[in-house]
């Protein structure tokens, strides 16, 4: 019975934030893609800063433990994105390496093939970063899973209470995902699967934690501190490049208030779900 109950809540809160970001991203936000980059940028690091961070050093766990693990994240990600831009300049045929910050200026071949369908004008600029964020999203919901798991063996309510706060957490956070996957590619329903897929990772996290949920609730604080790490790495150096482009004094006021806009609602959904896992 406590098993079910985990897995229901586990796919309601990996999935259905999901979904529910999708529906925010795609329909009543639709018509301002090109802030949605900058709304990415504030909720992967305020999801980040705020959230994961925090709950990772509350734990009894060191914190030169947690910071070493921050680093090694930051460099693995590094490197996942340099392989996904190796991957991508062989399969293409050309360097994509050009300017002085590369990073966040390089020519995305996917938005290349379809820069015709998308308005935003961040076509010639998307973010390489999708396997960072979808690595990065997985390690971040196999935790959100063993918290559920904790949460509903130690109380049924409790657990319920746990996969809510989780759902109503992941929303802004997948919507800056939805993103970062949405420029990269032409296609929405294969962004939303892409995303889906990474928060039935949520179950799996659930039904392992419900096994080994002593074992592992001692490495909790570290998948909390990988998968920050991610969010971290993409905010900064796939997102952010891309908005530090020479833009009128109206332009940057927008930016700004959609990148305050990404942290509040973090802020905002941590304030109401009350920390409550």
């Amino acid at each position: 019975m406590t098993l079910l109950a985990i897995l229901v809540g586990t796919l309601v809160a990996g999935i259905g934030s999901v979904w529910v970001a999708a529906w925010l991203s795609f329909g009543i936000l639709s018509r301002y893609t090109q802030h949605m980059l900058s709304l990415a940028a504030g909720a992967l690091m305020a999801t980040s800063f705020l959230h994961l961070l925090p709950e990772a050093f509350e734990s009894e766990a060191g914190a030169h433990e947690l910071f070493l693990t921050l680093l090694v994240g930051l460099v693995f990600f590094f490197l996942l994105d340099k392989a996904e831009l190796w991957h991508h300049g062989h399969e293409h045929g050309h360097g994509h390496h050009h300017g002085h910050n590369n990073h966040g200026h390089d020519e995305h071949p996917a938005a290349n093939a379809n820069a015709h369908t998308q308005t935003q004008p961040v076509d010639d600029a998307a973010p390489r970063g999708q396997w960072a964020v979808l690595a990065g999203d997985s390690v971040h919901c196999f935790g959100d899973g063993i918290l559920i798991a904790s949460a509903f063996m130690a109380d049924m309510r409790l657990g319920v209470i746990a996969a809510l706060a989780v759902l109503a957490h992941e929303i802004p956070h997948h919507m800056g995902d939805l993103a970062v996957l949405r420029l990269g590619s032409s296609s929405r329903q294969a962004a939303i699967l892409k995303v889906s897929m990474a928060g039935a990772i949520t179950a799996l996290g659930g039904a392992v934690g419900y096994v080994l949920v002593d074992a592992l609730h001692d490495w909790l604080p570290y998948f909390l501190v990988v998968a920050s790490s991610s969010f971290v790495y993409v905010a900064l150096a796939d997102l952010i490049p891309q908005l530090q482009k020479r833009l009128s004094a109206r332009e940057t006021v927008a930016q700004i208030i959609w990148l305050g806009l990404g942290i509040g609602m973090v802020v905002a959904v941590s304030a109401l779900a009350g920390h409550q896992h």
